[in-house]
This record gives structure tokens, sequence and C-alpha cells, in this order.
């Protein structure tokens, strides 16, 4: 029986009609709406392009954005105080400094500079550790990790005492996914392995996983007899594998073998349209809860 395929675009779309209604909310109660600051140093075409749909899902959602573009020469001086600038506005919720920045600029220290309360994108220590401490408890979780649960949970997925493997151990994906899903806690409650390119017999992990979350990077690194029938597959690899000389689009392949995977799993992800429409879909979410937070809605 062919798998059940987890829309990340269907799910996208539900979680941010439920922002949007949130916002209106907010807006009757308040007369405010989340304020979001998004910085953009240099023209990275990667950059350019994801900036500029984070923000027209932010104006699509009711926010208030402000995209705050810099050039490239801008000094490491100068960005921490325009940082600043958005720490001490209290119109601004949430600030997000995209990612990578240019060579000069210290990225830990940028990180560092967002005011933990307007971190949208979870990466302050102060955010990480209150994870690692208790997700319940966190006020953001990262983007990412963040909509793999989404998508597990809103797929019907058993996650208490669920076997759970993860491939890939970053830190802006494998350790936090991994972290929340071990958590004494609604929609946790697993028993977690981390994996790796480097981990002995990596396929006899995989194989015993009920969720398998896959983030390393390689493409179709997963094959099919890796995967434990019934289970559910959650893809997060993107890579660019080549060019489509007819639309002029790159050929984009995830970290597990999608055709022959299907075959076997209970759910899974397509790549594109899983996990990758989730990510801004929660940053919005954890904007929301920023100005929730800023306006007494949330304690």
């Amino acid at each position: 029986m062919t798998a059940e395929i987890i829309s990340g675009t269907e799910i996208r779309k539900t979680i941010l009609a439920e922002i949007k209604a949130d916002v209106e909310k907010m807006r009757a109660k308040h007369g405010k709406v989340p304020g979001l600051a998004t910085i953009l140093v240099g023209k990275n075409p990667a950059s350019v392009s994801y900036v500029t749909l984070k923000v027209k899902t932010a104006l699509s959602v009711g926010f208030n954005e402000i995209q705050d573009d810099q050039p490239e020469d801008i000094s490491e001086a100068d960005l921490l105080a325009l940082i600043d600038k958005y720490n001490n506005d209290p119109d601004i919720h949430g600030i997000l400094v995209q990612l990578p920045l240019p060579k000069h600029i210290d990225e830990k220290k940028v990180i560092n500079a967002i005011n933990p309360d307007k971190d949208v994108d979870a990466f302050h220590p102060a955010n990480v550790g209150s994870l690692m401490i208790n997700c319940d408890e966190a006020k953001f979780l990262p983007c990412t990790p963040a909509g793999i649960q989404e998508m597990i949970v809103r797929s019907g997925t058993q996650t208490s005492g669920a076997e759970v493997v993860v491939v890939g151990r970053s830190n802006i994906v494998g350790k936090p996914i991994a972290m929340m899903l071990a958590q004494k806690s609604v929609c946790a409650n697993a028993t977690v392995t981390i994996v790796h390119t480097k981990t002995k017999d990596l396929a006899a992990h995989c194989k015993r996983a009920d969720i398998l979350v896959v983030a390393a990077g390689v493409p179709d690194l997963v094959k099919p007899e890796w995967i434990k029938p019934g289970a559910t597959v959650i893809d997060v690899g993107v890579n660019r594998v080549g060019m489509n000389e007819a639309t002029g689009r790159a050929i984009l392949k995830g970290d597990v073998d999608f055709d022959a995977a299907k075959e076997i799993a209970g759910k899974i992800t397509p790549v594109p349209g899983g996990v990758g429409p989730m990510t801004i879909a929660m940053l919005m979410k954890n904007t929301l809860r920023a100005a929730q937070y800023a306006l007494g809605d949330l304690i």
C-alpha cells in the first residue's frame, strides 16, 4: 500500500489561517499586531528569495513587517547597533537576521545580540537552553524542528512510546528535534536515537524506527530497505541534483529515496512540498507568540 503523503503545503495553510485569526483577535483587543523586523545583509540570491517569501507571508497574516536591507560591507558594529535599535522598539516583537552573513561579521555575536524575547528564530543560547530544560516552557521553538513536530502530530502519528531515529546532528535540525521528541511533554515522550553518516550500521538503526527523521543533507541516503514497514518518514533534505532545462528550475531531491520509500512507509513527506513550507509558518507562529508575551496574553 502506498504511504499517506504528509503535505507541508497543506498543513502550512491551516497554521497560517490560525495565526491570521489570532492576529485579528489581537488587533481587536489591543489595537496592535505583531511586528517583525527582517534584516538582510548583502544580496545573496538565496537569501533574497527566502527573505522575500518571509516578508510576503508576514504581510499575508496581518503583521507589521519591516524589511531592513543593509549593504554587504556594513560593519559589525553598525549591524549590532541596528539590532539594538529593534531590541528597544516596542512595536517590534520579532527580529530576524538572515544567515549566512558576510565573513567579516561574527554570526555568534549577532545571534547573541538579539533580545531572547524577540529571537523568533530561537537561535539565542537562552532559548536553546530553555528548549533543553523543558520545551513546554520555552517561549520559542526552532522553526524547522517545530514544523517537523507539527507535521508528525497533525498527521496523527503517535509519539508517546515511539522509537524515533534522527539521522543528522546539526544544531538547527537534528539536535533540537531529538530533544523535543524526547521531552516528557505532550506530543513527545518518544525514545530517541541520534545517528549520522559516521554511525556504524546506520541502516539497522533506521530499520527499527517508528518515526524516522532524516536531515543529513545527502540525496537518497536512506534506502527503502532501511525503512520499517508502516513507519512515518520525515525527509528534511533539500538537495539540488540538477537543473530542469525546460523550466530553468533546480531539480530537488530529499535524503530519502522517495519513490521507493513511499511503497513501504505508512506516512511520508515529499520533497519539495514537505518540511520546507513549514519553516516560515513556524517563524510566523513564533512572532505571534512574541507579541502575545509582550502584550500580556501569554505569561
